[in-house]
């Protein structure tokens, strides 16, 4: 399974907006020029991030994008579904019913064994996703992390937000 770059940015992008102040925000661009990627491409990923109640936009002075839920309440599942969509990664087309000695769709009675196990998997995946949540990757980032850079970084965010 292959995630869009969108699904890494987000994640960086929701752990740095842990750090924004109430009533402020972090604009597409100053998001864009810190991590180096390209701010129409992130701006568009933003935006579902938004539609997905993951982020709320601010306007005006100072504005830009900030959480709208707690670092508790977003999961690696949520930021995955709000740019790649809730559909599963696998997909079965009953392939077994076509060709010469294909399967008569009254005799499938039973789901493809294929996509059940597929599905079993998909479904161990979406639950550890689920399990981890912003708060929980912050976490380990600071214990992994220099305490210098993290201030870095802090004192990046409050002079983007003043």
């Amino acid at each position: 399974m292959k995630l869009g770059k969108g699904v890494e940015w987000c994640t960086h992008i929701c752990g740095m907006l842990a750090l924004v102040p109430e009533g402020k925000g972090l604009s597409t661009d100053a998001l864009a020029g810190f991590f180096e990627v390209p701010s129409a491409y992130l701006a568009k990923q933003m935006q579902l991030m938004r539609r997905a109640g993951i982020v709320e936009s601010v306007r005006g002075k100072g504005g830009g994008y900030r959480l709208a839920l707690s670092v508790d309440a977003i999961t690696l599942l949520d930021i995955v579904q709000a740019i790649e969509g809730p559909m599963p990664a696998f997909r079965c087309t009953e392939i077994r019913q076509n060709g010469p000695c294909g399967l008569k769709r009254k005799d499938c009675k039973t789901p493809c064994e294929i996509a059940s196990a597929f599905a079993e998997a998909e479904e161990v995946y979406r639950e550890a996703l689920r399990a981890k949540t912003i708060a929980v990757i912050n976490a380990e980032a600071a214990a992994n992390g220099s305490p210098e850079h993290f201030m870095e970084v802090a004192q990046w965010v409050q002079k983007q937000v003043s």
